[in-house]
């Protein structure tokens, strides 16, 4: 069967420095990944060669295509959407502007998963803040905005960057199920974490980055038994 996103022999770099080296991974249509590491393992890096950010060699398909050689914008329209660490926002837009820039065209057979009201019920406060710049957010407020703007493009599967960095627990929580409604909705997810935080209650898989490669695959639940493995690599336990 083949899988939503199959990443073979993937190798990325800054400038002349290698980043990536190796990485082979698979992500099932609806499935949530954990991928955990260190900061500086790859982690983010490995999103970002994804969506055609960074120079990278290799192989990566999604839903059967293969990703070398498109654009950002292409590779979004294919159903893979991006949350990065740093948000992003556009600041001197309002929050509704913002929104409307992730709207995907309408270029598939079936109904989008997402709309604004999905984006306002999952976030109200979004709604209430509508008309204000993105700038002018908190930084909670800033990653709910980059969430839903996300859905909007109604993605396949989401690649999310440090979810809970820098929120408050109340934030956390509401975002932590924003992602559980996502799989209910049968979106797959890369959740990138430097441990689980969100991912603990979310993903039934965990992929652990070292050095640019990843040195450890197992459930979730096999994982949560190594210690061994939380002690070398995330140094925990």
């Amino acid at each position: 069967m083949t899988a939503l996103l199959d990443i073979r022999g993937l190798n990325a770099w800054y400038g002349a420095s290698q980043a990536l080296h190796g990485v082979t991974l698979r992500i099932e249509a609806g499935e949530a990944l954990a991928l955990v590491g260190r900061n500086g393992s790859g982690r983010s890096t490995l999103a970002r060669a994804l969506m055609g950010l960074v120079r990278s060699e290799g192989a990566a398909s999604f839903a059967g295509r293969s990703l070398g050689g498109l654009r950002t914008f292409e590779i979004a329209r294919l159903g893979l959407g991006y949350v990065p660490e740093h948000r992003d926002v556009f600041p001197t837009l309002s929050v509704h502007e913002n929104l409307q820039l992730g709207v995907a065209p309408r270029t598939r057979q079936r109904p989008p998963r997402f709309t604004f009201d999905d984006a306002y019920e999952l976030f109200p406060v979004l709604r209430e803040r509508q008309r204000t710049r993105a700038g002018a957010l908190s930084g909670g407020e800033q990653q709910m905005l980059t969430l839903a703007r996300a859905l909007l493009g109604d993605p396949d599967l989401l690649l999310i960057d440090e979810p809970g960095e820098g929120l408050a627990g109340l934030v956390m929580d509401q975002v932590a199920t924003c992602l559980r409604r996502l799989r209910e909705r049968g979106v797959a997810m890369l959740l990138i974490e430097q441990r689980l935080v969100i991912a603990r209650d979310i993903a039934s898989r965990v992929a652990v980055m070292g050095h640019g490669e990843i040195v450890f695959e197992a459930s979730l639940a096999s994982f949560l038994t190594r210690a061994d493995v939380m002690q070398e690599w995330l140094g925990v336990g």
